[in-house]
């Protein structure tokens, strides 16, 4: 453990960082019980702190804690923050509270001297109410990085932390992971300082007042790189229940090097982004390019878009929330306005982009009505389409023909069909999406400075997932790519782990604990999976919502483990089917899945626009006669799901080169592709999880951490694989330590076992000093230079080893107030 000396390297970040060697020295001084105290189920706050009074068959008496013990105020401004640890619990007044449990809802709590630790997989009881109270504590101290296990997890501070100083930066640089304190990048090398300066300026959530910095400076690689953030969050970023500012698109960023470690060039690559939000939002939601264009912060926008400022006028973008109260709209218009500027777009390029955003807001203002007897939208007056019309350089009545009879794919050919009211709104969506990937294209276009690149680190940063009230197809889809990177790092957590065991001779028989999760991710990719069902339908035109839920349930219901037949919910939407995912079970509702995944377009029309960049954004299809066997139709089914399933594939797994070309090519016809070069598993692999705190408390006092709401936080802990990452990683020895380490800091145990003035191997002498002690035996392995503990067992031999130092201490001082007494005792007769 590093003294305060040794943090004296991370100048003020040292606080940030690690408990001072004070605090440390002080909780081990505390007393504890270690027998008694407790962590006990709670249907309000989750987990209360309490001490066992007594047991009786499966049920236990537990006397409650004050959680709460100590609440601070910065400046008398009441915002109130949580500093609980096990030492500072106390019964709560008035009087004394009780709770009788059932035995499986009491857990047991660590020792004071866990409070606040760096890495939990070293703690000796593993839970999820312990998990909960570090995370709390390490928070309220602004601690808010913490390993677990391989992971290292960070808590949004909602404020910019020194964490990130060039001093920081230096002491972490050329350290191994087990020689520093915990940080999302601290165990990269050379390139670090770079990266670090490049994430430390995007990683505040909401970054307003880090894209304001970036729209003063014009002109360097990392000016660009860092104005890419603000024009991606206006339009792929929206409010969500638990974030104000939610990436809804999934990106992979590569900084890339030369050789002597200076910045050569970047790019970024989007994937899955989630269109259906620009035209619906769920009550606490929003997203925000709209909400910035109608500020008339630029009133040149409202006269070229033809929008007005009052967003009641648009449907479609005042179903969530108008105005987030930790979003400023205007600052955030101009830091989008510098950021096209910035990256190079032409003055043509920027007013398409607005005018396609125009555009895209007043399709949820056309009107349409339903035909008698027949399932077939048809135009209810022209005002608003002609709006649309002329800032997308359309002809109305072509438009109006392409969005109420698209052609659509069935099979390998095309074919019109008539339209619904609830389906018009595709154009919209997918000139939004389109125009997106474009904004993306350019951006890497201006980033690409031909510099020779020898080396990249790279951040993939996606959804995590997601359990809503009402779940559709985007969330199976988020929820898909996160049950695969969870497989993944089982897996890869376990081949480390294997690679160590083989290197120090440790029997082991190793156990893929990837494959887990194969049932639930089988069961939606695999042949007759979800996505091939839904796929199959989407070939069939008399195909509806309820033949494809009657094919799942044919399907699987009975045969699978993993899908299951919802229980309704009194408030909750009709849900069609459940998914038992690793962080939980889901209800899924399949309304207009079928329609989604064929996401019908009349594309020839906007293929005519007087609009260049417009027509660019959908090229015409051309045949492919690369492949044996001649030509091959350009009208071949290409379903979202389709994409989506070989990209998930393609990226964790398989050659980029079987799937795609060109950068644009992917981009534009391929909405939910990545580029080249992007197999993780070919790739150095740092877990990072971000967990989000309840970002309205800080606005007012941000000089103090929030309350954390223990459901919430509970709850993404669950959900991003932070709990089952620590679960696997006690399934092996975590813990580990040099035999010369060991023998010196436990031969207090039995010093008799390592005879003196006698020459003994440190390791030989670890394996007597073990034997010797009352322990499973099964709980360590001997390795060639350290040995293994099972998560847990380091900490019962601190408990030992702090005991019996305790009884020595104590042996100690009796020895010497008895030489004392005897010394004054001799004096007193000495005197008479």
């Amino acid at each position: 453990m590093s003294t305060d000396a040794d943090m004296a390297a991370y100048g003020k970040a040292a606080i940030y960082l690690r408990k001072p060697e004070r605090e440390r020295i002080e909780a081990q001084s505390k007393p504890f019980d270690a027998k008694s105290a407790c962590y006990v189920a709670d249907v309000k706050e989750l987990y209360l702190k309490g001490t066992i009074k007594s047991k009786d068959g499966g049920k236990v008496t537990v006397v409650l804690l004050d959680t709460v013990a100590k609440r601070r105020s910065a400046n008398g401004s009441g915002a109130n923050y949580l500093l609980a640890t096990a030492s500072d619990a106390r019964p709560a007044a008035p009087g004394v509270r009780e709770r009788v449990a059932k035995e499986e809802d009491v857990y047991p709590m660590n020792p004071p001297k866990y409070d606040k630790i760096e890495d939990m997989a070293m703690m000796t009881h593993l839970n999820e109410a312990s998990v909960l109270y570090n995370f709390k504590e390490r928070y309220a101290a602004w601690m808010i990085y913490t390993y677990s296990g391989l992971f290292c997890a960070t808590v949004n501070p909602y404020k910019m932390l020194p964490v990130y100083d060039p001093e920081v930066v230096t002491a972490y640089r050329g350290k191994k992971r087990t020689r520093t304190t915990p940080i999302s990048l601290c165990r990269l090398t050379v390139n670090t300082k770079r990266v670090i300066q490049y994430f430390a300026t995007v990683a505040v959530s909401g970054g307003g007042e880090k894209k304001k910095e970036a729209s003063k400076i014009k002109g360097s690689l990392e000016d660009q790189i860092i104005a890419a953030n603000p024009l991606l969050e206006a339009y792929g970023n929206a409010k969500t229940v638990r974030n104000d500012n939610s990436s809804r698109f999934g990106k992979f960023i590569r900084i890339h090097f030369g050789t002597t470690g200076k910045l050569a060039s970047a790019d970024i690559e989007t994937y899955l982004l989630e269109k259906s939000r620009v035209t619906f939002q769920l009550p606490d939601e929003r997203g925000h390019i709209f909400y910035q264009m109608m500020t008339n912060h630029k009133p040149e926008l409202i006269e070229m878009t033809l929008i007005t400022t009052n967003p009641y006028d648009f449907p479609m973008c005042s179903q969530g929330q108008i105005t987030v109260a930790s979003i400023d709209d205007k600052e955030e218009l101009d830091a989008t306005d510098d950021a096209i500027d910035i990256l190079g777009f032409t003055n043509e390029e920027k007013m398409g982009i607005y005018k396609f955003t125009g555009a895209v807001l007043h399709h949820g203002n056309m009107k349409f009505k339903q035909k008698q007897r027949e399932e077939q939208a048809e135009p209810d007056g022209n005002e608003e389409a002609d709006k649309i019309a002329y800032l997308l350089g359309l002809n109305s009545a072509e438009m109006l023909k392409g969005l109420c009879y698209p052609r659509i794919k069935v099979g390998n050919e095309f074919v019109t069909k008539g339209q619904t009211v609830q389906q018009v709104y595709t154009l919209g969506k997918s000139i939004y999406e389109r125009m997106f990937l474009w904004m993306v294209i350019r951006i890497n276009q201006m980033l690409d400075t031909k510099q020779q690149r020898n080396f990249y680190i790279g951040v993939l940063d996606i959804a995590g997932f997601e359990i809503f009230d009402y779940n559709s197809m985007e969330q199976l889809c988020i929820n898909f790519n996160n049950e695969k990177l969870q497989q993944f790092f089982n897996h890869h957590m376990f081949v480390l782990e294997q690679e160590e065991y083989k290197k120090e001779g440790i029997i082991w028989e190793f156990i893929d604990f990837g494959m887990d999760l194969a049932s639930c991710i089988e069961l939606i990719e695999k042949p007759m999976g979800i996505f091939s069902i839904l796929e199959e339908e989407c070939m069939f035109p008399k195909a509806s919502d309820t033949s494809f839920k009657n094919k799942l349930y044919d399907q699987h219901l009975g045969k699978s483990n993993a899908f299951q037949k919802p229980k309704p919910a009194k408030g909750k939407a009709e849900a069609h089917f459940s998914l038992v995912h690793y962080a939980g079970t889901e209800d899924y509702n399949i309304t207009g899945w079928l329609d989604k995944n064929k996401d019908p377009l009349n594309e020839s029309v906007l293929q005519l626009s007087s609009n260049k960049l417009l027509a660019s954004l959908y090229p015409a299809v051309v045949e492919d006669t690369t492949k044996k066997g001649g030509k091959k139709k350009g009208g071949s089914m290409q379903t979202v799901s389709s994409q989506f399933r070989g990209t998930a594939n393609w990226f964790l797994h398989d050659q980029p080169s079987k799937y795609f070309g060109s950068i644009a090519l992917a981009a534009l016809q391929k909405p939910s592709t990545f580029p080249s070069s992007t197999c993780i598993d070919l790739l150095g692999i740092i877990h990072v999880r971000y967990i989000v705190q309840q970002q309205h408390l800080l606005l007012a006092h941000s000089s103090v951490p929030c309350l954390m709401k223990n459901f919430q936080v509970i709850h993404q802990l669950r959900c991003n694989g932070v709990l089952e990452g620590i679960r696997i990683c006690r399934k092996g020895f975590p813990s580990r330590i040099q035999y010369g380490d060991f023998k010196q800091r436990y031969k207090v145990l039995n010093a008799g076992v390592i005879p003196e003035g006698k020459f003994m191997d440190n390791k030989k002498a670890s394996e007597k000093l073990l034997g010797s002690i009352d322990l499973d035996h099964d709980e360590y392995r001997f390795g060639h230079t350290k040995v293994f503990f099972k998560a847990g067992l380091l900490g019962t031999l601190e408990e030992m080893r702090d005991e019996k130092l305790a009884t020595l201490v104590t042996m100690t001082q009796a020895l010497c107030r008895g030489y004392v007494m005897r010394t004054e005792f001799v004096k007193m007769m000495e005197r008479r």
